[in-house]
């Protein structure tokens, strides 16, 4: 009976990805375990091919096994409200998933050697059921930055030491240990409401993780040495254990289905024409798409710029995917005539691992999101820019309807490119990304991690249950 770790992820291909990849890390220097992950149904979720990308990952990792938990029967909303109320029906999705979830962990159990249970931090409901109730040892794949980790596991206190919600709070700087100060408005809009279900959820998340038996995070030491730091030394956790923490980042694969069946895209070539970091990318993730007046001033702000582009333009998100504008219409008149010899604008879609990758790209204009619909876009920016030094910030106005200004991308795209204090975000990017590759290589922090996360693993022991 083969050894058995099971990774319960949350809805959105995003986080299934994650997920995957992180099997796969395993099974490459540990290929002793299967891996099988249960994937909840939502019906507020789209699963426009997933279906082809669990078949491909069966296909090549015949490790990993797929398991559909059924829809629940009743008490979730059939459509998404809007994108604020995603997170919300997550948490009431894993509630209701319960019962199923007990079921299909006792089912694994008794064809397997279950050793471990490895849960997405959305999935903080399924908790109850794998530890408390079946005594699985049970840890929270963490997806997003390790500083929000840090503010995440020390959210409990701050909630038990203020009785008001972070709407309330406003400019009040919260001083996260290991995170940079930041004002209260900037947490992630569906924490504003103290009594709502995403700040709860969040809260006795903070709290279960403290309980599990460890906390494993997609970064890595170098990058994030103050949060780590912080964590290990219980300053998140005051008067609590810490949860064992693993940093076995960067876990990055090929994207949501990077290749989609398709041939090397078109980007890729017309990059391989540009010179060596020559090229600004901007892409704003799974769910980034803006309004039409949003576009036209970015669009201005590149055009102003001058410099050259690689852009993922995404319809505004009431246009549904069979009537949506063409490009054309969504950006000023003429835009992508005059912008034909720096630019290229791509609908929906770009390979953005491999567009990373590749030696034109010297720029990133992104939302900053770390695989989540909830990482609070301001914090994670200030992670970025003020912790890792590695971007600039772009500021959207304070007043009327809070667009970032085409002159503020332009000025903010320039000094990316062309400046001293650009070059040397750059060039603290670069060490970065050199530091990651050998945080990754044989005797590295994030292996040492990976490695003892397995022996920790190896140590679970769980009876078949019933």
């Amino acid at each position: 009976m083969k050894d058995t770790i099971v990774f319960y992820t949350s809805p959105g291909r995003g986080h299934l990805n994650s997920m995957v990849e992180l099997g796969k890390l395993i099974l490459t220097y540990h290929p002793c375990f299967s891996i099988d992950i249960i994937i909840p149904t939502a019906p507020f979720v789209s699963s426009a091919g997933t279906d082809d990308y669990i078949a491909s990952v069966s296909a090549t990792a015949p490790s990993v096994t797929f398991h559909q938990l059924p829809p629940p029967v009743s008490g979730l909303p059939d459509t998404l409200r809007s994108p604020a109320d995603f997170p919300a029906l997550v948490y009431e999705l894993g509630e209701l998933n319960n019962p199923k979830l007990h079921e299909t962990l006792i089912t694994i159990s008794k064809r397997s050697n279950l050793k471990a249970f490895v849960i997405d931090f959305f999935c903080n409901p399924a908790f109850q059921v794998s530890s408390s109730t079946l005594s699985i040892p049970t840890y929270y794949y963490f997806t997003t930055a390790g500083s929000v980790l840090a503010a995440n596991l020390y959210l409990p206190t701050l909630h038990k030491n203020t009785t008001k919600s972070f709407r309330e709070l406003g400019s009040t700087l919260l001083n996260f240990p290991g995170f940079p100060p930041f004002p209260a408005r900037d947490m992630a809009l569906p924490m504003h409401d103290r009594e709502g279900k995403v700040y709860k959820g969040l809260v006795d998340t903070g709290i279960q993780m403290a309980k599990s038996a460890g906390v494993i995070v997609n970064t890595f030491e170098l990058l994030e040495e103050r949060a780590i730091k912080a964590m290990l030394e219980g300053q998140c956790t005051p008067g609590d254990t810490s949860p064992p923490l693993y940093c076995i980042g960067p876990v990055v694969g090929r994207g949501n289905g990077e290749n989609r069946g398709r041939d090397r895209h078109e980007c890729l070539s017309w990059l391989d024409s540009k010179p060596s970091r020559s090229v600004l990318f901007l892409c704003f993730g799974s769910l980034g798409s803006f309004s039409s007046k949003q576009l036209k001033e970015m669009a201005i702000g590149l055009e102003r710029s001058g410099v050259k582009f690689l852009w993922v333009v995404r319809a505004p998100a009431p246009d549904s995917i069979e009537n949506r504008s063409s490009l054309e219409s969504l950006l000023p008149e003429g835009f992508l005539d005059r912008t034909k010899d720096r630019g290229l604008v791509v609908e929906s879609w770009a390979p953005q691992v491999e567009v990373l990758n590749h030696e034109s790209v010297g720029g990133f204009v992104t939302h900053c999101g770390w695989n989540s619909v909830l990482e609070g876009q301001k914090m994670i920016r200030a992670v970025v820019v003020e912790e890792m030094k590695v971007g600039l910030a772009v500021t959207r106005s304070e007043e009327g309807d809070g667009l970032v200004s085409s002159a503020e991308l332009e000025q903010r795209v320039s000094e990316l490119m062309d400046s001293e204090k650009g070059r040397a975000v750059k060039e603290r990017a670069v060490a970065m990304k050199e530091a990651a590759a050998a945080a990754m290589r044989d005797g590295g922090s994030s292996r040492v991690a990976l490695d003892n996360l397995v022996e920790s693993f190896k140590r679970g022991c769980i009876a078949p249950f019933g």
